[in-house]
């Protein structure tokens, strides 16, 4: 492994549709508090002094990219792929000239306009030298319910201690997650880069994040979303 002090990149896979949230276009380009839903995930990249630089992976003919990226600081890569997993795993294949093996490399998903600098950090001071790496997430505090036979009605209780809702961003060095993603056969098995890893036999650390990170999934997280966006920081120029 490069002897190098390792550095932390932002990796923001945003080649997908949304199709669920019913928009007119892409979902990471829907407003939430009067600013694109991926340019408040860029924003909070960019105000963390961690991060060495921010790449943003979007679909080769994405005509909207270049009016929402600001001046400085995030580079586009036109590479993204059909799926979540192939975006991430064609963007990490097109920093391999750039980024040395034991670089960080923090995924988020763009569909998470409430992450901040206070996350970013946490997530980075808390793994710290972790073997593997982590990733933000929040404990279980509901009682879980699993349908069975896909009946409504017929509900069985799932225990919910050790249960966790996985967030992003989830952070590993470059090399690891460029060998886990390439070992990855199926992309509808690995959700999540965490996922990848853990398929390799490898337990990634839990970081505790917050409820204000949530995925903008459904026309109702909308709102939910501007509430936690409230006192957001100024878009930076």
């Amino acid at each position: 492994m490069n002897s190098q002090a390792p550095r932390y990149f932002a990796l923001i896979p945003a080649a997908g549709v949304g199709a669920r949230m019913a928009a007119s276009g892409p979902k990471q380009y829907l407003k939430i508090g009067g600013k694109p839903m991926l340019r408040h995930a860029i924003d909070a990249f960019l105000f963390s002094e961690l991060i060495a630089h921010t790449y943003v992976v979007v679909s080769a003919d994405d005509p909207i990219i270049d009016s929402i990226v600001p001046s400085h600081g995030v580079t586009v890569l036109r590479c993204g792929g059909a799926t979540r997993m192939e975006s991430v795993r064609n963007g990490l294949a097109a920093l391999a000239p750039t980024l040395r093996e034991n670089d960080w490399v923090l995924v988020h998903d763009a569909a998470r306009p409430g992450l901040d600098e206070a996350l970013i950090e946490k997530l980075i001071t808390t793994t710290g030298e972790h073997p593997v790496g982590g990733l933000l997430a929040l404990p279980v505090v509901d009682t879980v319910k699993r349908s069975i036979g896909g009946e409504l009605g017929t509900l069985s209780t799932v225990a919910r201690e050790g249960l966790w809702l996985a967030q992003t961003p989830q952070m590993f060095r470059y090399k690891l997650l460029r060998e886990a993603l390439s070992a990855a056969r199926d992309p509808n098995q690995i959700t999540d880069d965490a996922s990848a890893v853990e398929a390799l036999g490898l337990s990634p650390k839990l970081v505790e994040g917050h409820p204000r990170n949530m995925k903008v999934t459904l026309p109702s997280d909308v709102r939910i979303a501007e509430m936690y966006l409230a006192t957001a920081q100024p878009e930076l120029l």
